[in-house]
């Protein structure tokens, strides 16, 4: 067996990599990333890349399709991220979110490529009162990230061919990693409870938010690498996370307060209301994927962080400002003449 997988030196990487070599150790497992964020490591004993059997370098915009040939399975991880990357390069992101993603999953299922794993997202369903969202709800997507995933779905389902297409719509990401985000509404709050023993909250809290950790999601990736057609059909779109991970902003401030006494809380109630507000149902990916269900608590999601981030001595109250958000570091890059506006490296412009 032969895997691809796409910006695998971010943010969730690490897992992916960790739990596909445990899931498929006989697999040859090859990582392809542009390295915007290699150097990023935090609390790592090793290279996070170890378990691969080749890491390779480039830009998703102009992936050799070379190498989908022999590969049994895509992992499409590769990214701008999140939305205030996707503000200040709103068409970058669509360029490498979504124009990328489907030249890269056509090239896939002209190679002869069993299974194209998508890493969607659940912001597509907005704001979006009411019931908790099904796969089937309207969709309302308010930022370039969110418009980008459902972009590259409804182009995903016209690739067509016998590929086993699987798009992933994640919950937001959470817990630790060797290549730690700290622009991430759980991890931000234990960072403000360690660096100044006050959670900052800039919402009035009450947006609603499921939480997956990195792990959980590593293995509803190892799942869909290996799905069958008469497991939810050639083409499937799928809520990844738990039913019981759906929290209000405010719950998950006061799950943190609980790992860290002695934190204040400070919650803005004049903010403007929230561009995402969710409740997920996740009920079909729990009747999918049994054995793949989230393992991860939110209790052991932030008692990993606490851990990790004090193993790192961390303490800086102006973590925003830092090189644990990724648009700091994408900015740092620009600014030091390492990356264009385009977001290619100096001297690899086409």
């Amino acid at each position: 067996m032969k895997i691809l997988i796409t910006g695998n030196m971010g943010y969730v990487g690490p897992a992916v990599v960790d739990r596909l070599r445990k899931a498929y150790p006989a697999a040859t497992i090859i990582g392809y990333d542009s390295a915007f964020f290699a150097h990023c490591l935090t609390a790592a004993d090793h290279v996070p890349e170890r378990p691969l059997d080749e890491q390779l370098f480039g830009d998703v915009r102009s992936l050799p399709v070379e190498l989908l040939q022999g590969c049994d399975a895509v992992v499409h991880l590769a990214a701008v991220s999140n939305d205030p990357m996707g503000s200040r390069f709103e068409q970058v992101t669509h360029d490498i979110n979504e124009d990328a993603s489907v030249t890269i999953a056509r090239a896939a299922a002209a190679a002869g490529v069993k299974n194209f794993v998508f890493a969607s997202s659940c912001s597509v369903y907005g704001v979006a009162g009411g019931e908790a969202r099904v796969e089937s709800d309207p969709l309302n997507p308010m930022t370039a990230y969110a418009k980008s995933k459902v972009g590259t779905e409804k182009a995903l389902a016209e690739v067509g061919g016998s590929m086993v297409t699987t798009c992933l719509r994640f919950a937001t990401a959470c817990g630790m990693s060797p290549r730690l985000r700290l622009d991430l509404v759980l991890n931000d709050f234990v960072a403000c409870a360690l660096s100044s023993g006050e959670i900052t909250v800039l919402s009035d809290g009450t947006p609603w938010r499921p939480l997956i950790d990195t792990n959980d999601m590593a293995l509803a990736i190892s799942w869909a690498v290996g799905r069958k057609a008469d497991n939810g059909g050639t083409y499937l779109v799928v809520n990844a996370g738990t039913d019981k991970a759906n929290y209000q902003v405010r719950d998950l401030a006061e799950a943190v307060v609980r790992h860290v006494p002695g934190t204040r809380v400070s919650i803005n109630h004049s903010a403007a209301v929230d561009s995402r507000s969710y409740k997920v149902d996740f009920s079909r990916y729990a009747e999918l994927a049994p054995d793949h269900q989230p393992r991860l608590s939110l209790d052991d999601s932030i008692a990993r962080l606490v851990t990790g981030l004090k193993s790192m001595g961390f303490a800086d109250a102006q973590f925003r400002q830092s090189g644990m958000m990724r648009l700091k570091v994408l900015e740092g890059h620009i600014a030091a003449g390492r990356l264009t506006q385009s977001l290619k490296w100096q001297g690899a412009e086409a």
